[in-house]
């Protein structure tokens, strides 16, 4: 099944190939502004070839990973704290279904007031829109431990990192691992439109460079590798998640599919 998967995914990445090479030299489009994938695989190709590609590539990345290991860190360990403590559960609910709507786009003008463009606004950014994804996982998680079970390791005198530690923790990381995978993608959305908007070194800036310069195929070029990058981090996150869980019956149950 998997490999009849890999085929068809292979089959229509070669028609989009295919499709994005005939569009601009049928003339269906003006190729000055989408030319054909053999051009911007050309491009791509000079790209690698260039060394501020490489530390633009970098600077994303840099951005990427320390913005969503912070969310990741502060969304967990703020969710079990107002998880397992109801006073500061009741205290909270309110303030944060006001600012998670909040896009975090929204905050560009205030990254660009504090920081410039240097490194750190990324990270304002990135950190902001990823700690949601964790947080909200990390308080549905806990909502679902089971009580009895909960009660059982209370009548057993476990203390309260210990219910954390052995009934809490193995009930929640299903959801922990959810709201990782969707905040590595966000956080690699934000950190490329920083860079775009604000102009801090990586990959957005220098799209946003090709395009102000005409150099289009070179910027379709970065744009893929854009893409590229997202399909790695998906799949990165998900082999992750499928072995952090490889004892819970959602995963046995796909690897026996």
């Amino acid at each position: 099944m998997r490999g009849e998967g890999a085929l068809l995914g292979a089959a229509g990445l070669a028609g989009l190939l295919a499709l994005c090479e005939a569009v601009p030299r049928l003339g269906l489009v003006e190729d000055e502004y989408f030319p054909p994938a053999s051009r911007v695989a050309d491009a791509l190709a000079t790209e690698l070839a260039d060394d501020a590609f490489w530390t633009a590539l970098r600077d994303t990345l840099t951005g990427w990973a320390i913005g969503l290991a912070v969310a990741v860190a502060a969304g967990v360990l703020v969710g079990v704290l107002i998880s397992v403590v109801p006073l500061l559960r009741e205290a909270t609910a309110s303030t944060i279904e006001f600012l998670r709507p909040i896009p975090s786009v929204a905050l560009i003008p205030l990254a660009v007031l504090l920081y410039g463009t240097e490194l750190r606004s990324v990270l304002l950014l990135v950190v902001y829109a990823s700690f949601w994804q964790v947080l909200i996982q990390v308080l549905y998680g806990v909502q679902d431990v089971d009580p009895v079970a909960d009660e059982t390791a209370r009548s057993y005198g476990l203390g309260t990192w210990a219910r954390i530690r052995h009934v809490v923790w193995p009930t929640a990381l299903p959801y922990v691992m959810t709201g990782v995978r969707l905040a590595a993608a966000v956080a690699l959305i934000l950190a490329v439109t920083a860079e775009l908007v604000i102009g801090a070194p990586g990959l957005g800036a220098r799209i946003a460079v090709a395009q102000s310069s005409q150099a289009v195929p070179e910027m379709y070029a970065l744009v893929v590798v854009t893409g590229l990058l997202g399909l790695a981090v998906n799949v990165g996150a998900r082999t992750v998640e499928r072995r952090a869980l490889a004892w819970h019956q959602s995963v046995r149950g796909e690897v026996a599919v």
